[in-house]
């Protein structure tokens, strides 16, 4: 699966698409993969639980998903924090 990071979550990376190998089922395991990798990005995207933050996005080939959505190899997963402008 490949990742893509948005703004602040992909300068913290030092990367938009970070390389994450992982075996992952599901979202969730996908994300853990992720931070492991980059754990800078703990901080940004999971509260003192370890849940994700209600306001960073996280997609699956472009839709909502949540930890227990189930990943594919070829699927695709986004972060991205909330934007505001006007």
């Amino acid at each position: 699966m490949q990742w893509k990071l948005f703004a602040d979550l992909a300068e913290t990376a030092g990367t938009d698409q970070p390389t994450v190998e992982t075996d992952a089922e599901t979202v969730g395991e996908a994300l853990a993969a992720l931070l492991a990798a980059y754990p800078a990005l703990a901080d940004r995207v999971t509260d003192d639980d370890g849940d994700l933050q209600d306001h960073v996005n996280l997609l699956r080939d472009g839709e909502p998903a949540d930890p227990d959505t189930p990943v594919d190899p070829d699927d695709e997963l986004a972060l991205f924090p909330p934007v505001s402008g006007g």
